[in-house]
């Protein structure tokens, strides 16, 4: 899974499953995190839970989560600021995503 550095903390790249039976990370396919959502894709809902979904699973306050690219596509560059890529990297082994 690519994790590029930014001026900010990190990004990295999400493909968002909406409609799903519950909010999980299915884990990593193609170079990013497959996130399964259960808010329907209409009005930036998917958007907002996906936020809600990364700050709860990453444990950061919900004003350091923001979806940089991809606001109307199932393809998504995620923003954390104020996380390192080793902390972001830290987080995926304890969770079994990343060796």
């Amino acid at each position: 899974m690519r994790i590029n550095s930014c001026e900010n903390g990190i990004r990295f790249s999400a493909i968002i499953q909406p409609r799903s039976s519950k909010n999980e990370v299915a884990g990593i396919y193609n170079d990013a995190l497959k996130i399964r959502l259960t808010s329907p894709p209409v009005e930036g809902a998917a958007n907002k839970a996906c936020m809600r979904f990364f700050s709860k699973w990453l444990g950061v306050s919900p004003s350091k989560i923001s979806i940089v690219q991809g606001l109307s596509s199932k393809n998504k560059t995620i923003e954390v600021a104020g996380l390192t890529e080793k902390q972001f990297r830290e987080i995926l082994k304890s969770k079994n995503l990343f060796q």
